[in-house]
């Protein structure tokens, strides 16, 4: 049989195929390096599973452990994951195109279209710039978020281990991995902390906005001071994608904030002993990471059933398009509410700040929500009946993994080996999102969309 490589070579190098084989890739390697005797500390060993596990959790910016990444690894090997989580917060495919770009390598317009799919913008224009944009201002972020940790951990660490530290929570904070080297109790050891803890949501939420949000905001700021323009005008200047998902992060932010604050005031397991202000600052840290953060200043088993399920609605959610978090998405979520809206007020067009959504969108959307659902129930299920979980605990380690949150009801550590392979499996799905691994199986659409079919008489409703 004569294989066609060529062929091969078009099928596997098509964006919706290459991005996912290029996380998984880096999985691979990460799993073999984390295998090697001296990632581990002395009378430690790793099998295959577990190193697996971690690299996935690493490049999918996730956070769920079966091991203490403080006391299981090496510094090596705290070192290859801090740089999977850099390399999976960013995108694979993203971080190899700025060793190009260094490199002086010039991009084919094939490589500008991967690169353009891998970031989801659809404007090759100006993408390389772009790019550079992302790296310098993802460092610059990471960077300022490690110096203003070490005024705090280099005191209670040492120097050498307190800037290791303040450096692997900073970038785990703005890539919304939640993994930290700190101790095993996570945030709970600063949650009286309010300068700790608001460095820590910062870089959350500014992983989470997304780039485009970041250099919307910036222009506009520059072009706003060099014009005297007042703020308002400046505000009016963002584009609507910036000012949707800035509205709809407060939004999540203040109703997460003030629901778990009810839901928990009174639970001694989590804020109940606390004062005011400490039961305000925990019940807003734990809005924020919901939003696929996976720190946690709270044990999560001992939220109370009303947190959890605002948790699974948060972890779904996510954070915004072109960011390092996971979820659907806030701009998914809210248009599928505005367009549910604009059929019941009889509107022929779903509009936000007066511009219109466009029909192939809301597929998309529909396609997004739709899938994801099937995943989380489909996960769910197979995980309750492999592992005998109950419902809320297991609901809540697949919601978890599939918006790449990382927070679990201490459940991680206990899975078999089934368990574990169906966690992997999800964080995987969230971080490449179901959408994308459902086309890397579907064949050439080209000769489909050749064909058009009469319109049938269905009834729903």
């Amino acid at each position: 049989m004569k294989v066609d490589l060529k062929k091969i070579r078009h099928v596997l190098g098509a964006p919706e195929r290459f991005i996912p084989l290029s996380f998984l890739i880096a999985i691979i390697v990460g799993t073999i390096l984390l295998m090697l005797p001296f990632a581990t500390v002395k009378g430690e060993s790793t099998s295959v599973l577990t190193a697996l596990f971690t690299a996935t959790t690493s490049v999918c910016v996730t956070g769920l452990v079966v091991v203490d990444t403080y006391a299981h690894w090496s510094t090596f090997g705290q070192l290859v994951i801090l740089l999977l989580i850099q390399m999976g917060g960013l995108g694979v495919v993203t971080v190899g195109s700025i060793f190009l770009l260094i490199g002086k390598k010039k991009f084919t317009l094939g490589e500008r279209k991967l690169l353009g799919d891998a970031l989801n913008v659809n404007n090759n224009r100006g993408l390389l710039g772009f790019l550079v944009r992302i790296f310098k201002g993802t460092f610059l972020v990471e960077g300022i978020g490690t110096i203003l940790y070490a005024t705090r951990l280099v005191p209670k660490y040492g120097f050498v281990k307190g800037l290791w530290i303040s450096l692997f929570q900073a970038v785990s904070a703005f890539c919304n991995a939640g993994m930290d080297i700190a101790g095993p109790n996570s945030m709970m050891d600063f949650r009286d902390s309010s300068f700790l803890m608001s460095i820590t949501m910062i870089l959350i939420v500014l992983g989470g906005l997304g780039f485009v949000v970041w250099f919307d905001i910036i222009d506009g700021i520059r072009k706003g001071i060099s014009n005297r323009l007042r703020p308002l005008v400046i505000v009016n200047h963002w584009s609507e994608h910036t000012k949707l998902v800035l509205l709809v992060t407060a939004i999540l932010i203040t109703a997460g904030t003030f629901g778990i604050m009810i839901a928990e005031y009174n639970n001694p397991g989590t804020i109940g002993n606390m004062s005011f202000k400490d039961k305000f600052l925990n019940s807003i840290f734990q809005s924020v990471t919901f939003r696929t953060a996976g720190f946690s200043s709270v044990p999560q088993q001992n939220l109370t059933e009303s947190s959890c399920v605002m948790g699974y609605v948060l972890m779904f959610i996510g954070g915004s398009p072109i960011g390092t978090a996971g979820g659907i998405k806030t701009v998914t979520a809210f248009l599928l509410f505005m367009n549910a809206y604009s059929y019941v007020n009889g509107k022929k067009e779903t509009v936000i700040f007066n511009r219109s959504v466009s029909t192939e969108l809301m597929r998309k959307v529909a396609a997004i929500i739709t899938v994801s659902g099937t995943v989380v129930f489909l996960m769910t299920m197979v995980l309750m009946a492999g592992e005998g979980i109950k419902l809320t605990d297991a609901c809540y380690e697949i919601v978890s993994a599939l918006g790449t949150v990382g927070l679990s009801r201490g459940i991680t550590p206990t899975l078999g080996t089934a368990g574990r392979i169906i966690v992997i499996t999800s964080m995987y799905f969230g971080r490449i999102g179901p959408v994308s691994m459902a086309c890397f199986f579907v064949s050439d659409t080209t000769l489909q969309n050749k064909i058009s079919h009469s319109k049938g008489m269905f009834y729903v409703g």
